[in-house]
């Protein structure tokens, strides 16, 4: 059994490989894991389709750095409060061989016709 990348101590399969074959997820908290996930895999695709209309980049600008390596995510917290959430993250990762980098965001969340979408975020 593989384990998914989120964190979350599943199966790819019984996790985000789910939310990524197109099932919606659940959660915003759910949502972010994934998008973390398509992120180590450098899935554009599904980072652009679960990105808000009103602020999703162009799909090119989302292309993967290939010296990135992801070294893992923690999420702080999630809050949901109808069809809006946030969740604070932490994630690290290193490009080619410099020092690991921490990456601490406050993100936005947005549900619409029973998907959520990530909106934006805040970096700490």
């Amino acid at each position: 059994m593989m384990s998914c990348v989120c964190g979350s101590g599943r199966a790819v399969g019984a996790c985000c490989g789910r939310w990524e074959a197109g099932v919606p997820a659940p959660t915003a908290d759910a949502l972010l894991r994934s998008r973390y996930s398509a992120d180590v895999r450098g899935d554009v695709d599904y980072l652009h389709a679960t990105w808000h209309a009103s602020t999703r980049p162009d799909a090119a600008s989302l292309a993967p750095d290939p010296a990135t390596r992801w070294l893992g995510l923690e999420v702080k917290r999630a809050v949901e409060d109808g069809d809006t959430a946030i969740v604070e993250f932490v994630a690290r990762f290193k490009v080619g061989g410099a020092p690991a980098v921490r990456l601490h965001e406050t993100s936005r969340f947005v549900r619409e016709d029973g998907r959520w979408f990530y909106v934006d975020g805040t970096f700490r």
